[in-house]
C-alpha cells in the first residue's frame, strides 16, 4: 500500500458527498488493510474488524443497509501483479446518502473500533449509472 494511511472520513469529500444526496440508493466500496496486531486489545486487526462489524450491524440494520459482499481479493487479473492487494473488500448498499450519514453520526457507532483495526482503508461512494 502507499506510504500514507487513510482511516478517517475527509471533511471536504463529505461535503461533496452530502451535496450529491438524492433519494437513490448508493453503494459504499470499502477497501481495508488490517493491522497485524491491535496493541491495546491484544488481537489482530482482522479480529478487531470482525468485532467492529458485529457492533456496527445494529446500526446497519437501523439504516436499512445491506451488505452486498464481504470477502478477500485473490488475484490481480488486470493491473500490476506486484501491487499488494487489500486484505478485504466490503460493499454496502444504503437507500440514500442521508441514511449513510445518519448512521455514521449516530451516538455509539463504533468508528473508533474500525480505525483501531486498520493500517489503511478506502471508502468510495459509488452510484448507479
Amino acid at each position: 500500500m502507499g506510504s500514507e494511511a487513510y482511516l478517517e472520513i475527509n471533511p471536504d469529500q463529505v461535503s461533496d458527498f452530502v451535496e450529491s444526496a438524492s433519494d437513490r440508493p448508493v453503494v459504499m466500496l470499502n477497501l481495508v488493510k488490517y493491522k497485524a496486531l491491535v496493541p491495546d486489545k491484544g488481537i489482530t486487526g482482522k479480529e478487531a474488524y470482525k468485532e467492529y462489524m458485529r457492533q456496527a450491524m445494529p446500526f446497519f440494520k437501523k439504516a436499512k443497509a445491506e451488505v452486498l459482499f464481504y470477502g478477500a481479493p485473490k488475484h490481480m487479473l488486470i493491473g500490476p501483479v506486484e501491487e499488494e492487494l487489500w486484505d478485504d473488500v466490503l460493499l454496502v448498499k444504503y437507500e440514500s446518502v442521508s441514511d449513510f450519514m445518519k448512521m455514521v453520526k449516530t451516538e455509539g457507532y463504533p468508528s473508533q473500533l474500525r480505525a483501531a483495526a486498520l493500517d489503511d482503508s478506502r471508502l468510495i461512494h459509488c452510484a448507479p449509472n
